[in-house]
This record gives structure tokens, sequence and C-alpha cells, in this order.
């Protein structure tokens, strides 16, 4: 019987190791999955040839909590001072060098004191395409805010963000930092893959390595977070534009430069005004879904759309960010 018993127990934990072994192939096949890249998106890349970029600030530096020297540009108020602020976050691969530009300074001769960021993983901020957890993004933030409080203590704060700045923003406004900021603008944002708003592989403009990440997800359930550096997503930018372009997103940075997993709960924990404009003509978002997407947060969540531009134009097309300054001056909390 004891026998019996030890046979029957060896079994089960070959078994046991059989299957370990078996999940454990099959995770690394996975992991081992190539990320591929889709092929240049023209309207994107366009877009910068539109932005006279001769007014473009020296970018600055501030100090984040782990010691990094972090990017931004400053746009002071060039007309008469609204005495409000706003923080511009850019879109996925961007900088505050890029298209983005536009609208900073267009905000600023607006009266509107602006300060562009380079989101970690950006332009001048950081590891290209990396950050050190997920949360790190949300810290630098509050970590700039306070460097602005220190030379504007009670302005009122707007945080705008576009694309997946956008969609990051959202998830600032959910979260325990929303009240730094008396209202947040969403341009064209980019809701996350199970939105109403998102069109399959965004238009064209990222592949994700959806093996890879599924993996590191299974990882991730069983208190392993290894492989989160790994890139998991890849996006259409023009060869060679590793100096002005983020090409692909570790699996960190994919997560957290973004809404949580639903942004419903982003949406259903914030408690201040928010603002969603986009153009009509979006190529990468369904732009006529945002209002199905909010629906049931009519009294804080506002969503306009403008009629004969496309995702880049928003932040680009002078008749869109001569728009998005005005409300941006004039509307919203005042304190």
């Amino acid at each position: 019987m004891i026998a019996t018993f030890v046979s029957g127990g060896l079994r089960a934990t070959l078994w046991a190791l059989a299957a370990t072994g078996v999940v454990a192939l099959l995770l690394t096949a996975l992991i081992a999955w190539p990320l591929r890249w889709p092929p240049e998106l023209a309207s994107i890349s366009a877009a910068r040839k539109s932005v006279d970029f001769s007014g473009l600030p020296a970018i600055e530096r501030f100090q984040a909590r782990d010691g990094s020297a972090l990017g931004f540009r400053h746009y002071p108020a060039a007309g008469p001072a609204t005495g409000r602020v706003a923080i511009v976050i850019h879109g996925s691969s961007g900088s505050s060098a890029g298209v983005i530009h536009a609208l900073s300074a267009a905000l600023a001769a607006h009266g509107v004191e602006s300060y562009a960021l380079d989101i970690r993983g950006h332009g001048t901020s950081g590891t290209r395409g990396d950050i050190g957890y997920v949360g790190q993004l949300e810290d630098d933030l509050a970590d700039f805010v306070a460097v602005v409080r220190k030379t504007n203590p009670t302005a009122p704060l707007t945080l705008v963000g576009h694309s997946s700045g956008g969609g990051f923003a959202l998830r600032v406004a959910g979260s325990p930092i929303q009240n730094l900021f008396a209202r947040t603008v969403l341009l064209a944002p980019y809701l996350g893959y199970n939105a109403p708003t998102s069109r399959p592989d965004s238009g064209g403009w990222a592949r994700a390595d959806v093996p890879r990440f599924l993996a590191l997800s299974v990882l991730r359930a069983i208190g392993l977070n290894w492989g989160e550096a790994m890139p998991v997503l890849a996006f259409a930018v023009p060869p060679n534009s590793q100096m002005n372009l983020v090409a692909t997103y570790s699996d960190r940075l994919m997560r957290n430069f973004a809404t949580n997993r639903d942004y419903r709960t982003d949406l259903a924990a914030a408690t201040r005004p928010i603002t969603i404009i986009a153009g009509a003509d979006d190529e990468l978002m369904l732009a006529d879904k945002y209002a199905e997407a909010v629906r049931g947060n009519a009294l804080l969540v506002e969503v306009r759309l403008i009629d004969g531009v496309n995702h880049m134009g928003i932040v680009s097309s002078p008749a869109a960010i001569s728009i998005i300054a005005d409300d941006v001056a004039k509307a919203g909390a005042s304190s």
C-alpha cells in the first residue's frame, strides 16, 4: 500500500513537473515572439512639416524624486495674462519638440503660461522607450507640479494631453493626484484597445506584440515582474527617425502612458471637469464615438468635435489650436 502511495505521488509529481515545463516553454515562446514594426503612417509624419519651430524654447530640466533630470519647455504668457497655467503632454512616440509645440505656443499667445513636458522615456527624459516602474509617470508629474508651484503658488492648473498623452491625462484625472489640477483637457485621447473610440492598431499607427504582452501578463499574475523592460509596442515612425521619435515602448511604459486597463474606472474616479476635443476627421480614433465612450458622465465630461481636422491636426491646425487655446484660457474651473 505504501509502495502504491509513493508510486502515485511520484507520478503526480512528474506530471506536475511536466506541466510546469510545458507552461515555461509556452511562455518562453510567447516572450520570444518578434515585435513587428508597422509601415510609416504618412498622415502622422506630414504633420511636422506644417509647424513653424523657429520659436521653440530651449529645453530646461527639473529633478525628479529618483534623481533623474527630466526635460521640459517653458512658454511664458505672450498675450494678456489670464493667470492660468497649462501643463501639456505630448502623444505616443513624441516629445515637447514635436508637433505639440504649435499648441503650446498658441496657449501662450492666449495668455496661458504653459509648460510642455518630455515624458520620461521620450525626448530628453530618461531612457528612450522605457521607465522604471508603472506609476513613475504620475510621480514625475507630481514632482514637476511642485516645481511649477514655486513660481505659481495659486494659479489654477489645466492638464492638457494629446492622444496617448490624453489617455495618461485621464489616468491622472482619476488618480490620487487629481486635485493638483483644476481641469483636464483631452485631445483626441487614446482610451484603450477596448474603448469604442479605438480603431484596430490605432488606424495603423501602433502594432502590439500580443503574444509577448500576454506572456508578461501571466508572469505578473504569479508575482514575476521579469521582462517588463521588453518592447511590446511599435509605432509607424519614419525610418532613421530615432533622434526625434520613440520607435517602441516597453511593457511598463505602454501600461503607464495610458489610461488604466478600463478607462471607465478613471472616469468614475475623476472629480474635476474634463473636456474632450477631437477632430471629426481623426484617422486614428473613431471621434464620433467619444460621446458614447463617456455616456453616464455628462455632468463631468464635455465632448467637442472640430470639423475638417485629423489626429495630428488637433494640435497643429491653426483653427483647432486657436479653439483649444481659447477654451483653456477662458473655460473651466476658476480655482
